[in-house]
């Protein structure tokens, strides 16, 4: 009897699960019922950076460029996304801020 390797996500999955993920955060304070954040703009989502977990809110575009992918990728693999900071990015802000403004 041979065993399946388990199916790792496609990109498309990963990144919907992301969005599901982002747009569910924290449903208490400052969310509005349908689990949308009220000080972020539509088609943005919250990420957390740094030791200090400095927030930053992001185009939902950064999630189709590769460099953003990695950070990602890095976060599942540190952090997962079933936790109810919010998506935490492992890398220094500074990193972070010049990342973000070579994508725009």
């Amino acid at each position: 009897m041979a065993f399946k390797k388990p199916a790792k996500l496609t990109q498309t999955a990963m990144l919907k699960q992301i969005l599901k993920r982002c747009s569910s955060l924290g449903k208490k304070q400052g969310y509005e019922e349908d689990g949308l954040c009220l000080d972020v703009p539509k088609g943005h989502f919250p990420v957390y950076v740094g030791q200090n977990r400095s927030r930053y809110v992001v185009p939902i575009s950064f999630l189709t460029h590769p460099e953003f992918q990695c950070l990602l990728r890095r976060a599942e693999e540190e952090f997962g996304f079933d936790h109810d900071m919010g998506l935490t990015i492992p890398c220094e802000e500074v990193a972070f801020q010049a990342l973000t403004s070579m994508i725009r």
